[in-house]
């Protein structure tokens, strides 16, 4: 099959992991860029992509490239020469959106319009009729990116977002992308060597993600349907024998190592539980209702990696959380290694305890840091009397 050029695009902070995971899948030609990954691969790559990536929102076809486009008429001719006869047919429904900057077509509106009319017109005036627009549920989505007057125009493969796997019905507040839940554990380095951790569970996205990704299950094996399964190229054989060699790639956690999960509310306990059953895990994946305050573990064979609360919509006292999340892994858990997610810089102040590591990322629009801290042993704090649940 002839090679494609593609674009998986991600979290700003989650190039390289993404990168990583397309060089493991076999892409050719990886370069980096902003919250996107180009690469090669054929079509049966695009399939694959979308099927076992964890760390991609999307997997975009590139159509063609256009140096020169500073002009209404210039769009639209440059729309107008794609063959879209060979992508879709009449009866199927299309949606553009236009993306990058240029300070040419400073009105995305009228530039998906005009991109709109050239496709409609090129059906027309072959068979007197045209594809209706659809944005909610399109069959077909078209993507025209600018950097300045260059423009590229691209074929989302994937539909909805990646981030959506199929297993996650019922979340909390401010639930954690699941997507960025795999890069931060891929930004770890758990790879199961040790036991795991997450002592603010909520709905379990990041237990759940790091199970998939120890187990090489594929991100999307619970997802139902992608873009490219609308396209008129679509090869259903092809594709089942993709996702047949991502099944049968599985495997089992390595003997011992114990995947964790504390929440005090017992709601979230109940939708995590519910969320790991949803992407059969739960042989693997231990919840339980505890206040991490009131727990410990100093057998020093524990990663913990924790999206603990820091704004408004999860209301706490930042200055006394803290200070108290900082004393339970220092006094409680010595030893170990925490990996914690913060989109409030002011909160890691009352931590009290110094990162070996800082990685900034994004939560949604949240400038966020991803934090590790070893946790060296010391003397444990007196009376608390801990009650160890990871025994």
């Amino acid at each position: 099959m002839k090679d494609l050029r593609l674009t998986a695009t991600t979290f700003f902070g989650l190039e390289q992991v993404l990168a990583d995971e397309l060089a493991q899948l076999g892409a050719k030609d990886i370069q980096i860029a902003n919250r996107a990954v180009y690469f090669s691969g054929d079509k049966g790559f695009i399939y694959k992509a979308n099927h076992q990536l964890h760390t991609a929102l999307r997997i975009l076809k590139e159509l063609a490239f256009f140096q020169h486009i500073f002009k209404p008429e210039q769009l639209y001719e440059a729309v107008y020469s794609i063959d879209w006869f060979a992508i879709f047919d009449t009866h199927q429904t299309f949606r553009i959106d236009v993306t990058g900057q240029t300070r040419f077509f400073n009105n995305t509106r009228f530039t998906a319009l005009k991109a709109k009319d050239a496709i409609a017109d090129k059906f027309r005036n072959r068979y007197a009729k045209r594809p209706d627009i659809s944005i909610k549920n399109p069959d077909i989505r078209i993507i025209l990116h600018f950097q300045n007057q260059k423009m590229r125009i691209l074929l989302d493969s994937s539909g909805n977002s990646l981030h959506q796997r199929g297993y996650r019905i019922r979340t909390n507040k401010a639930p954690l992308n699941e997507v960025l839940a795999a890069g931060i554990i891929a930004l770890s380095g758990w790879k199961a060597q040790t036991d795991l951790l997450d002592p603010m569970c909520g709905s379990g996205t990041l237990l759940i993600e790091a199970a998939m990704q120890a187990m090489r299950i594929p991100a999307a094996i619970n997802r139902t349907h992608f873009s490219f399964q609308n396209w008129k190229d679509y090869d259903a054989n092809l594709f089942k024998i993709i996702q047949k060699s991502g099944l049968n790639a599985i495997k089992e956690l390595p003997e011992g190592i114990k995947i964790t999960g504390f929440d005090k509310a017992p709601s979230a306990v109940e939708k995590a539980r519910q969320n790991i059953s949803n992407a059969n895990l739960e042989d693997y994946i231990r919840i339980k209702q505890a206040d991490f305050f009131k727990t410990s573990y100093n057998k020093g064979n524990l990663t913990m990696i924790f999206n603990p609360p820091y704004d408004e919509r999860l209301s706490v006292n930042i200055r006394e959380f803290y200070k108290k999340t900082g004393n339970t892994l220092k006094f409680q858990y010595p030893g170990n290694t925490a990996w914690l997610l913060t989109g409030n810089p002011v909160a890691l102040k009352f931590v009290g305890l110094h990162p070996n590591k800082k990685i900034k990322l994004f939560n949604g629009k949240i400038a966020s840091q991803l934090v590790k801290y070893e946790l060296y042993s010391g003397s444990i704090k007196k009376n608390i009397n801990p009650n160890n649940l990871l025994r």
